[in-house]
């Protein structure tokens, strides 16, 4: 199998690879995503119902079933005889009651009956009478049980109360005695039986109360939703929640799958017409991981919290994506998550409106993320448009200011909210991928940054030069809209290998030294070659991104060190010189940004030896030296057109004739 064909079969495999795990995160269960309200007017469409199901009981009825069962309900206790004969044996061997007292004879037959309907402990009898429990069930050990009223058995308290009141002396004298001595509660509650005989009348609620047949009418546009119909709706939203899987039909899951590779293959084609540059094993992986990241985020939330699925940052995916693409792709990516995730949410237009809007101002803007103030106010405008685009779809669709939700605003605010962390994400990805920001653009090019700085104490006169490349790329990238950020960084370190050996270039030499001078010009040639390798080195060890040391490599391309070779030609005339060992064994320029970079640098060096600087000398050496690299191929590679080639030179030529302008000069004064 060719090399083409393995890659066709590895983008194959990718691509038939997302379509099924974007499918596996569909959520598993249908949402109702129909929005409505009691006592307000229904906003959808005629709704019928689409199967048989139930009219559930609210919670308000089923309490109100419960609580009428616990008035019929009745618990067991047995009788402790054992207590009962106890306590009375307690009682007659007792001798602070004379034998022959009347109030002795009286307590005995008093202990005896309040013994006989029993007492029960106060705590229990509480717990009964605050339950409605009017009646219980008693036994003995014969197992044979007999219904009684609550108020007829005693509790500890009323018992002795009873004792009391019915003494033939007074009340007062009775306490004397402290009859309670002999006073214990002789119920035992019997658990099992209890709960048995409650699990008995529980079976007998029922949850719902009728049947919706399939078909059935239930609401129609317009109509206010009454307390009928709101029974059955959510009766109706229960049962797609809880009961019914949205992939139970064959024709369903070959639906979705259609859907989601449809989609996905306009994205595919959409690279292939306009973005084939993008098109790499690593970029796909990273925007299939992109996508599967929200598609699975916002499934989760279905799954859980169907109604926080705004809270997804969708947004966030079209700020990453434009930092390391662009505006178009990162557009497209998101709007075919979105449309994905629109597949299985509530309410699918109102959430196509808000996120694609939302996508619009993210990629608007942050054209270039190069400050944190910038991400602040992306967020900011974010929430606004969700907080306006939501607000007129509420008035359109419902025509009233009380249909809007507050918790909206409050899941919109946190949706922003999480945009913030676009800042982490893009250097995670970065590291990742080894792709490269505009942030980090940033931060390599400020010339305070620890390698820069030692590049301008080492190499003081290269650095200079250095900077003066950069402003002439930055201009002329910015006339054929290349990244002027990347022009610029890598403009500032392309020369960063003469640190090496400072004094071998001329631009650092002072008093008019130069160690190059007795030296062969092969070897001379080589020593001014090596600093293309020495940057590169220097820059890997700095941890310098592949993107900014391919600058250093391609600045010179393939050229020839011509002042080494016409010498070394023009002092051996009848000899052929090795042009290889005069070639710099560098790469060709692969990028815009790249040939402006290193159409500048030769562009600057060469008109420091201009003697007149005017329009026409400036001129002929920006045409001379830019055709020269052109007629040796150095641009073959790089995808920059001849009209964009010609803007660059008039570019170059401008920037030159504003450097070395003329200027006045200051007259003398005279004594």
């Amino acid at each position: 199998m060719s090399k083409r064909n393995v890659v066709l079969f590895v983008y194959l495999m990718m691509f038939c690879g997302t379509v099924f795990l974007i499918f596996q995160m569909f959520p598993r269960k249908a949402q109702f995503d129909m929005q409505y309200e009691l006592g307000k007017p229904w906003n959808n469409v005629l709704l019928t119902a689409p199967f048989n199901f139930p009219v559930y009981k609210t919670e308000t009825e089923l309490k109100m079933e419960n609580d009428s069962i616990n008035r019929h309900y009745a618990p067991y206790f047995t009788i402790s005889k054992s207590k009962m004969n106890s306590e009375l044996e307690k009682f007659y061997t007792d001798k602070s009651i004379p034998d022959s007292s009347a109030v002795r004879y009286f307590v005995q037959k008093a202990l005896q009956n309040v013994y006989s309907h029993c007492i029960m402990n106060n705590k229990t009898y509480e717990e009964l009478q605050q339950k409605n429990i009017t009646e219980i069930f008693l036994s003995d050990s014969t197992n044979i049980w007999r219904k009684t009223l609550l108020k007829n058995v005693y509790t500890i308290r009323s018992a002795y109360d009873f004792i009391c009141k019915h003494a033939p002396v007074s009340e007062e004298d009775m306490h004397s005695y402290n009859i309670n001595r002999f006073l214990v509660d002789n119920l035992i509650f019997d658990k099992t039986k209890s709960n048995l005989a409650l699990q008995d009348l529980q079976k007998n609620i029922s949850t719902n109360k009728g049947m919706v047949q399939a078909g059935e009418r239930i609401i129609d546009r317009g109509e206010i939703v009454r307390y009928e119909q709101f029974q059955i709706l959510n009766s109706l939203k229960k049962e797609f929640q809880e009961h019914t899987p949205q992939k139970s039909s064959t024709w369903v899951i070959i639906g979705q799958i259609l859907m989601i590779a449809t989609l996905l293959f306009l994205f595919v084609l959409y690279l292939m017409l306009f973005r084939p540059e993008f098109i790499s094993v690593k970029n796909m992986f990273f925007i299939i991981v992109m996508i599967l990241i929200i598609i699975g985020s916002a499934s989760l939330i279905m799954n859980y919290m169907p109604l926080l699925v705004n809270i997804v940052p969708f947004a966030l995916m079209a700020i990453i994506i434009r930092i390391f693409f662009d505006s178009r792709t990162a557009l497209f990516i998101h709007n075919i998550t979105v449309m994905i995730v629109s597949l299985f949410v509530p309410m699918p237009f109102m959430f196509l409106l808000l996120h694609i809007s939302a996508g619009m101002v993210a990629i608007s803007s942050l054209k270039q993320l190069t400050h944190r103030a910038q991400l602040v106010a992306g967020a900011i405008f974010i929430f606004l448009i969700y907080t306006i685009v939501y607000t007129a779809f509420v008035f359109t669709e419902a025509g009233s200011l009380s249909a809007i939700k507050l918790e909206a605003y409050a899941i919109f605010a946190s949706n922003a909210l999480l945009l913030l962390f676009a800042y982490i994400l893009i250097y995670i990805f970065e590291k990742i991928f080894g792709y490269l920001s505009d942030v980090t653009l940033v931060e390599l090019s400020n010339i305070d940054n620890k390698l820069l700085m030692e590049f301008s104490m080492k190499a003081p006169g290269s650095f200079q030069h250095a900077i003066q490349v950069s402003s002439l790329a930055v201009a002329a990238a910015s006339k054929i809209n290349a990244n002027t950020l990347l022009a610029r960084t890598g403009a500032l370190y392309h020369d960063i290998g003469k640190m090496q050996n400072p004094m071998c270039f001329i631009e650092n030499q002072t008093a008019g030294f130069n160690p190059l001078n007795n030296k062969p010009y092969e070897e001379a040639a080589q020593i001014i070659i090596n600093h293309v390798a020495d940057g590169v080195k220097v820059a890997e060890q700095a941890g310098l991104p592949s993107q900014v040391i391919a600058f250093i490599k391609t600045h010179h391309a393939k050229s020839l060190t011509r002042y080494f070779y016409n010498s070394a030609q023009n002092a051996s005339p009848n000899k052929e010189i090795d042009k290889s060992k005069f070639t710099y064994p560098g790469q060709l320029p692969e990028t815009k940004e790249e040939a402006i970079v290193m159409m500048s640098d030769s562009v600057e060096a060469a008109s420091r030896t201009l003697k007149e600087f005017n329009e026409e000398s400036i001129g002929n050496l920006v045409e001379n030296i830019i055709n020269a690299q052109i007629a040796d191929k150095a641009l073959q590679n790089c995808k920059i057109t001849f009209r964009q080639v010609e803007i660059v030179k008039n570019s170059l030529k401008n920037s030159l004739l504003n450097i070395y302008h003329e200027r006045i000069s200051y007259p003398e004064l005279n004594n």
